[in-house]
């Protein structure tokens, strides 16, 4: 499941990403943070906190540097 999450990301971040723009506020990008926080934190715990990141991602948010826990 976590390979399947994975290159679900992947593939958002290759085929539709370009095509909206830079937009992430955050750094490392949310589908990074994504992908890294399913790798350290197994599917449900890492689609959790990527999950609560990508609600975080809206203009009202100043983003900035935003780490894994």
């Amino acid at each position: 499941m976590k390979k399947f999450l994975v290159v679900i990301i992947r593939g958002y971040q290759k085929f539709i990403s370009p095509f909206l723009g830079k937009n992430c506020r955050f750094s490392p990008t949310c589908s990074e943070y994504f992908i890294m926080a399913v790798e350290k934190y197994g599917v449900i715990k890492g689609s959790y906190l990527g999950g609560k990141r990508i609600l975080r991602c809206h203009p009202f948010n100043p983003g900035g540097y935003d780490p894994l826990p």
